[in-house]
């Protein structure tokens, strides 16, 4: 008997347009307006490609780390460059900034000058990039002096020899500075998106949306609530079968849906959860078994309508989310300063904050901590339910 329901549960289940909807349809839907809103949103705060100007005057001519530095961090060959260079007189270098066609101009006159029109990111990444080739020189002529300290005397006293350990100490000092000026462009991209955030909280809102499955599969099974419910309650086949059999086809069918977003945002729309995909997956799981007993929990407490139960779920589903961040990232951060036991007991928070533990620390502490307080809250729905359907009595069917 127990296959047999699980069985038809599942037809019943599948034939439910607006179960189907809510479970299949609408997750996907808001992926992809989620895709649409947010994809430009890190492009347009990349770091692009800044442009400067240098005033080309003897100075800087007989500077040759700058002007190889910068030479190298303005090489078009270099996917990753960070300037795009003029090399103009002082007069052409202060029209330019005054018209805004560069955000600054670099002067060599008794040492490196930046001159800038306004403070922003630019401006700032291209004062600290001159700041770093002139602490870099500092460094090296103090390295210079101790390597010089330890030559032979015979070198010293060659000019030859002399200019060629220059020009091999220089030619070294400027390689380095390369590599160490090149190396701070995309440090940004090991912070977490606004674009994933999202997603993640997408994911929550349907793993709790199992519970609009929870509501229709017990509500199948009450006496009061539909036909079938009274065929049930007379029928000699244990209850308790006939309530697991049904539930479990409904959790199938939620890990289904869920199962389709995974595959419609990674392939369709190019989201990548990271490399700890397996426990991504593992928390999915048991985040939707927590919808799916929360949902059962309302079916089973409140005595009112299916569709004034779907709304519930609905609107828990959907508040416990904006808590969670979905409308606005930095929501979560305010509940858990000025309300922390809300985002406690909100399972949406729990799969969100899980996810985010995956990003930065992976499967450690936090992220099981959060595993298992879905399922304590799931063992609590599910308690609270089986007492309240213990208690339900007819007078009459």
């Amino acid at each position: 008997m127990f296959f047999h329901n699980f069985k038809y549960s599942l037809k019943t289940l599948i034939r439910n347009k607006i179960l189907i909807f809510w479970t299949f349809a609408f997750p996907l839907i808001l992926g992809t307006f989620f895709n649409m809103a947010f994809s430009d949103i890190e492009s347009s705060e990349k770091l692009d490609v800044i442009k400067i100007a240098v005033v080309d005057n003897e100075e800087f001519l007989h500077s040759q780390v700058y002007e190889r530095v910068l030479s190298e961090l303005s090489n078009e060959e270099n996917e990753d460059r960070l300037f795009d260079i003029e090399y103009v007189d002082e007069s052409d270098a202060k029209k330019l900034l005054e018209n805004k066609d560069i955000s600054g101009y670099l002067l060599m006159e008794d040492g490196p000058h930046v001159v800038v029109h306004s403070n922003g990111i630019d401006e700032t990444v291209f004062e600290y990039a001159i700041e770093k080739i002139e602490e870099s020189i500092a460094i090296s002529e103090i390295l210079l002096e101790k390597e010089l300290a330890t030559l032979d005397v015979d070198i010293l006293s060659s000019n030859e020899k002399m200019s060629q350990f220059y020009e091999d100490f220089y030619a070294k000092m400027a390689t380095s500075l390369e590599k160490e000026s090149v190396s701070l462009i995309d440090e940004s991209s090991s912070n977490l998106s606004y674009t994933m955030i999202e997603f993640y909280t997408l994911i929550a809102m349907t793993c709790l949306y199992g519970g609009i499955l929870g509501v229709f599969a017990l509500n199948q099974r009450l006496a009061d609530m539909s036909s079938k419910g009274k065929r049930v309650a007379v029928s000699p086949f244990s209850k308790a079968s006939l309530v697991l059999s049904t539930v479990l086809a409904s959790y199938l069918i939620q890990l289904c849906g869920v199962g389709l977003l995974f595959v419609y945002t990674i392939f369709g729309l190019g989201v990548d959860y990271g490399s700890e995909m397996f426990f991504v997956l593992l928390l999915t799981a048991v985040g939707s078994l927590a919808g799916l007993c929360l949902g059962v929990f309302l079916a089973a407490v409140f005595k009112t309508s299916e569709d004034t139960k779907t709304g519930i779920i609905i609107a828990v589903t959907m508040f416990g989310c904006f808590l969670a961040g979905m409308m606005g990232i930095t929501m979560k951060y305010i509940i858990d300063v000025n309300a922390p036991i809300l985002n406690m007991i909100n399972p949406a928070n729990m799969i969100t904050d899980g996810f985010y533990s995956l990003y930065y620390y992976g499967a450690g502490e936090r992220f099981y901590f959060n595993l298992t307080s879905l399922l304590i809250f799931s063992a609590i729905m599910t308690g609270i339910s089986m007492v309240s359907l213990r208690r339900k009595k007819y007078d009459s069917i």
